[in-house]
């Protein structure tokens, strides 16, 4: 858009009113807190499926694709399938101390036996369909195991994940399974012929054990009860003065919080409608995001950053595409990770082209061990980088740690702690009662909190030069890649120890498509250049970058469900382009500045 004209006007997102309580310390912290009530009608994790099967009977609450259709599952057939899933369950005796394990991608049946667990106080362990797929490595998943200590095991495909089922730290474990179970195996299709089970879960049962990601050591199981499950769904209505059930479309797995908890349960709260997206957010994965994107208009959407990069082009350039997505929208979110400023702009455009309006570009932010959501955006916004306030009912304490703030956060949604780490899950919080994050926060406007938090980095990923000199990873990364437009679809920043700050950049493939690789780097170059001339030196300056070929490998890791780089394994997995980005001599590959 031109800056130089007025900016179309939101379309209404249909926000409750933005509420904030302030308190300022002598020590220079600072305590957030949002006052609007939420409700406590759902409790437990099922209490919203017993509402809506009596509600709304015949709406749709899940789709999948079925050839060139969608198979759907209306609310009052899900309670049904899940109260008969639960009775199966029943009989296998399952202690109530260690969880279902779930190895499955995305799916109706997935959805129907983790409430059916849930329902009767079995707590599910969903694990990335990574750690048990064909050709995995299959240290992670025993790892996982051994933290979990599952008592049965769900697989959507036996087949598909026959290596790991066959595992001996899975051995003896019953297996319920969707599609080609084995002999001995219990078939989804018989169970859901049992006799239904009455749900008996209570609000402080543990209903999830998700495990964290793992960035910065082995991961640890976040206990998660459906007191903590419910509460989040409910803070996240209260943002909003909406009647109106969402309609989503949506990828993102059901293994980490956003899927599960923030999507999944947050359209069950609300009684909206999920079509589940099997499309990835990486180049050769993504046809199936833009096929259904295509056939169902969304009036809320969620995706990575990553995703949205993929998805602008696509915007810009399928005009069929744009009429559908733009259709009914009125919050669209980014997670995962920080988004380049370039491509929220880039939609922005397509959309006041579209339809005549500007739609709020939201974020919501938190961890695992925050429900997920701490805080979010619920006010009309166009700029990235931020955090938002904090959810109804939940405090952000900005604590002074150097020249930065760490924000920590206290709520109903917060979970007590890990599986079977005391100490850990103590560390875990400080002597208030606020869960410790890792990250840095900062208010948008010192003078008005109400403008929001920004996102200042991650303390445990930031670094120093040789010279002492502070890099801010996080910041960097994002402002790297904002910097260069679309030539690049992320950034690994470098340089502990190093005489400056280094780039390892991954080429976006639709824009290298059309253009030649000189003036890929040419943009590269003059992108950078740009951002060294605006800032202020030291660790907001690149001295080296370096373009990689290929992209982000999924299957080690590297690239998380969520999308997002895990940016110290990104640099152990490159130990020879991180040689070349700080040689003596760097060679003609290596970019300087």
């Amino acid at each position: 858009m031109d800056g130089s004209q007025t900016p179309a006007p939101f379309r209404d997102a249909r926000y409750a009113p933005r509420r904030l309580d302030v308190e300022r310390r002598e020590d220079g912290t600072i305590v957030l807190t949002n006052p609007t009530p939420w409700s406590d009608s759902f409790l437990t994790t099922t209490a919203a499926l017993d509402f809506w099967a009596a509600e709304a009977p015949d709406r749709v609450w899940l789709a999948e694709r079925d050839g060139e259709g969608w198979r759907t599952l209306r609310y009052a057939e899900a309670h049904t399938r899940v109260a008969a899933l639960a009775g199966a369950l029943k009989t296998l005796d399952l202690p109530a101390t260690r969880p279902l394990l779930i190895l499955a991608r995305n799916g109706i049946d997935h959805a129907l036996i983790s409430y059916a667990a849930m329902g009767i106080g079995t707590p599910i362990a969903p694990v990335s369909p990574q750690y048990g797929l064909g050709g995995a490595d299959l240290a992670r998943l025993e790892y996982a195991c051994q933290v979990l200590q599952p008592a049965a095991v769900y697989a959507d495909d036996a087949e598909a994940f026959s290596g790991a089922l066959a595992a001996p730290f899975l051995a003896g474990l019953p297996v319920i399974a969707s599609r080609n179970p084995r002999s001995g195996d219990i078939p989804f299709a018989g169970a859901l012929k049992s006799a239904p089970a009455a749900f008996t879960a209570t609000p402080d049962d543990t209903a999830k054990l998700l495990l964290t990601s793992g960035s910065t050591g082995r991961p640890k199981a976040v206990i998660c009860s459906h007191r903590n499950v419910s509460l989040n769904g409910a803070q996240i209505t209260a943002c909003y003065d909406d009647p109106d059930p969402p309609v989503v479309v949506n990828a993102a797995p059901w293994s980490h919080s956003l899927g599960a908890n923030a999507i999944l349960h947050m359209v069950l709260h609300r009684g909206g409608t999920l079509y589940i997206d099997a499309g990835q957010p990486v180049p050769g994965r993504f046809d199936e995001t833009v096929r259904n994107l295509k056939e169902v208009s969304p009036t809320y959407h969620n995706m990575v950053p990553a995703g949205w990069g993929l998805f602008v082009t696509e915007l810009e350039r399928d005009e069929q595409l744009a009429q559908t997505f733009f259709a009914k929208v009125r919050v669209l979110q980014y997670g995962g990770a920080s988004m380049a400023q370039s491509i929220l702009d880039r939609v922005q455009a397509v959309a006041t082209r579209v339809c005549g309006h500007r739609i709020t570009f939201a974020t919501g932010y938190g961890s695992t061990e925050t429900g997920p959501t701490a805080c979010n955006i619920h006010w009309h916004n166009a700029r990235s980088g931020m955090c938002g306030l904090p959810v109804p009912g939940t405090s952000a304490k900005l604590v002074p740690v150097g020249e930065k703030h760490e924000i920590r956060v206290k709520g109903p949604q917060i979970s007590p702690g890990y599986l079977g780490e005391p100490e850990l899950s103590a560390a875990a919080f400080d002597e208030e009662g606020y869960y410790r994050l890792g990250d840095a926060a900062r208010l948008a406007d010192d003078a008005d909190p109400q403008a929001g938090l920004v996102f200042d980095g991650r303390l445990v990923e930031n670094f120093k030069l040789a010279s002492g000199t502070f890099v801010a990873a996080g910041a960097l990364r994002v402002a790297a890649v904002s910097a260069i437009g679309g030539a690049v679809s992320d950034a690994v920043v470098c340089g502990e120890g190093e005489e400056g700050v280094g780039l390892m950049l991954f080429l976006d493939p639709a824009y290298n498509a059309r253009h030649t690789p000189a003036e890929t780097r040419a943009a590269i170059e003059a992108g950078l250049a740009r951002m060294n001339a605006a800032s202020r030196g030291g660790g907001g300056r690149i001295w080296r970058a370096v373009i990689l070929g290929g992209a982000p490998d999924a299957a080690s890791g590297e690239l998380t469900d969520k999308g997002y780089i895990n940016q110290a394994m990104a640099r152990g997995r490159r130990p020879t382009d991180l040689a070349r980005l700080f040689a003596a001599e760097p060679d003609e590959g290596v970019m300087t500045f």
